[in-house]
């Protein structure tokens, strides 16, 4: 910002009342041009300001189409400040009143934005005195100006609003409501769009959908404005984490550097969906998104590190050999320009300081996303590290997501009914971190559907017959999948799709996942953290917790298959295992 943007935003901060919404040079519209404020209020209506540091020695000529500067000795001509607004202000309305929900239906504004708009500028730097005896108000109408002793720290709040509020032409209209607010945002920015399954590939739709999911606004402020140095986002499935990782990776992609962008995950299918995902951005140069264990193998081939022999403890030694790598120096540290691991839940301590390692020290830039209630690799306990340990400085740097936005809100009851107990949040460890108990974002849905079946031996044919109906319902095959416990159930279930020649992909290794395909994925319940599918299908239940396993694990294994459904979860239960007790009672 300079001295008067700063100035401008300090007393936007304090003078205006917590309803107010304030973004600060976004791009907005279908132009993406840059305004300098955007403002909105519900009861108020939309604002748009621009922000002028000019001096009145600097003012050559004015009219009402432009002004002649002095800038660096010699004159510039731009558009007058007010034009500029308006200009900004119109591009925006144009693409509102394209929204049937956003205008007035019948009357005589007809088609017309549905609440009040309006646009200014702010002198920081110019006097009311100087603007009037300049005459400068004879090219900008003076209730369209806020001028720099009309700003000053000592300004009354309402004296304040009040000057904004006059910039407005006319007081018509109705509030604006939160759904009508959320279309505004969708329509403006761009960039805080959720995109669907059809959408997350490519660019977005031009028409304007029925339902428009956008980023909430907490999610919005976090992804804009996350900062630099080491942060931690802290979040409940579904509340949105692996969509900031992506918005931000996408921004800071824009900015000049010589490092990529590195993208870790702790799982394959995860890793392979996101690398699509840049790829079909065209930023595949600038963003690598990569599995953690094909990460260290590729360090170790580049710089000419031994690679282990192939068995049971091969992927612990390409680990610890990319680690004595670093240690000796024979593989570089700082290679990228940002470092961002989602799944931070599964990662170990070393390889957390590893990753650490690869951060451009000029840039600092690290962002860790990590939920406890997630950890399903045999970690039920509590972390038994602190991130300043490995090398993550994000004390007082983390913020929490309590809000799961992905499932309705009976997905999310019945996911609870079996895993609830183990989710209970604990004391805060030596981050501050807690377990989160998520909330629900109040979507309503269809229940989930519980299929009681004499034998497993049952599942993948019955599995293959609700997919069926659900494809007849209108559900494109790529929005289905199919978790399983483990590698037999999945080639069980294969059988029975292939049986009905219905499109299907098995998950069986590395590279078998294809998440542009249109076929049903069938995968195990492991495999599927950090994916989502509109349809869920979930077998297998019956034998659950295995005997064996620490029940903690299996209930939040559980817990992660059937928040892999957005929609419609499916579950076929054969066995009187503890979970299948607790779904059918």
């Amino acid at each position: 910002m300079t001295s008067g943007e700063r100035r401008l935003a300090e007393r936007l901060e304090q003078k205006l009342d917590d309803d107010y919404v304030l973004w600060y040079d976004v791009p907005v519209g279908p132009k993406q041009t840059h305004p300098d404020f955007v403002l909105i209020h519900p009861r108020r209506g939309l604002l748009i300001l621009e922000t002028k540091d000019w001096k009145l020695d600097t003012i050559q000529e004015c009219s009402k189409q432009s002004w002649t500067l002095t800038v660096e000795g010699r004159p510039k001509v731009v558009i007058n400040p007010a034009a500029q607004a308006r200009h900004c202000a119109i591009q925006v309305i144009n693409a509102l009143e394209r929204d049937a929900q956003l205008i007035h239906p019948e009357g005589p504004n007809q088609g017309k934005l549905a609440f009040p708009w309006g646009s200014g500028v702010v002198f920081t730097n110019i006097t009311r005195k100087q603007f009037v005896d300049s005459e400068l108000d004879q090219t900008i109408d003076a209730h369209l100006v806020i001028c720099k002793d009309e700003m000053l720290e000592s300004v009354e709040p309402e004296e304040f609003q009040q000057r904004l509020w006059n910039m407005f032409p006319h007081a018509f209209g109705k509030a604006i409501s939160l759904p009508q607010l959320d279309r505004v945002r969708w329509i403006m920015f761009p960039q805080v769009r959720v995109p669907t399954q059809t959408t997350l590939f490519t660019d977005q739709e031009e028409e304007l959908p029925d339902m428009m999911r956008v980023m909430d606004l907490q999610q919005e402020q976090l992804a804009r404005s996350l900062g630099d140095g080491h942060r931690v986002i802290h979040g409940v499935a579904g509340s949105g984490k692996t969509m900031i990782l992506g918005y931000r990776a996408e921004h800071l992609a824009k900015l000049p550097s010589t490092k990529p962008i590195l993208v870790l995950c702790y799982n394959e299918p995860l890793a392979v969906k996101l690398d699509a995902m840049f790829n079909a951005k065209g930023l595949a140069d600038r963003v690598h998104a990569r599995h953690f264990h094909k990460w260290c193998r590729q360090q170790l081939v580049t710089y000419g590190q031994p690679l282990p022999p192939q068995g049971k403890a091969m992927f612990d030694q390409m680990i610890d050999n990319v680690i004595n790598g670093v240690d000796r120096k024979q593989i570089p540290s700082g290679q990228y320009q940002v470092v961002m691991i989602d799944e931070g839940h599964d990662f170990e301590p070393e390889w957390l300081k590893l990753v650490t390692q690869m951060v451009d020290p000029e840039t600092n830039s690290l962002l860790v996303l990590y939920d406890s209630a997630q950890s399903i690799y045999g970690k039920s306990k509590a972390r038994s590290f602190s991130f300043k340990s490995v090398g993550i400085q994000a004390a007082g740097r983390t913020t929490i997501l309590k809000i799961n936005y992905r499932n309705t809100k009976q997905i999310l009851q019945t996911a609870n009914k079996v895993a609830g107990e183990f989710l209970q949040p604990h004391a805060q460890d030596e981050d501050g971190v807690p377990l989160v108990q998520p909330v629900s974002c109040g979507r309503d849905g269809q229940a989930p559907l519980v299929v009681r079946l004499p034998s497993p031996r049952d599942e993948p044919a019955k599995v293959a017959e609700l997919l069926a109906a659900a494809h007849e319902e209108g559900h494109a095959w790529g929005d289905m999948a199919v978790l399983c416990r483990d590698h037999a159930a999945m080639d069980a279930c294969a059988k029975a799709l292939h049986l009905r020649k219905l499109p299907h992909k098995v998950r069986h290794r590395s590279g078998d996942f294809d998440p542009l395909a249109d076929t049903i994925k069938v995968m195990t319940m492991h495999a599927s953290k950090g994916l989502e599918f509109p349809v869920v299908a979930v077998v297998g239940i019956g034998q659950m917790p295995r005997e064996g396993e620490e029940v903690a694990d299996e209930a939040k294994l559980f817990y992660v298959a059937a928040t892999r459904a957005t929609q419609r979860l499916m579950m076929t239960v054969a066995g009187d295992g503890a979970f299948a007790k607790t779904l059918t009672a």
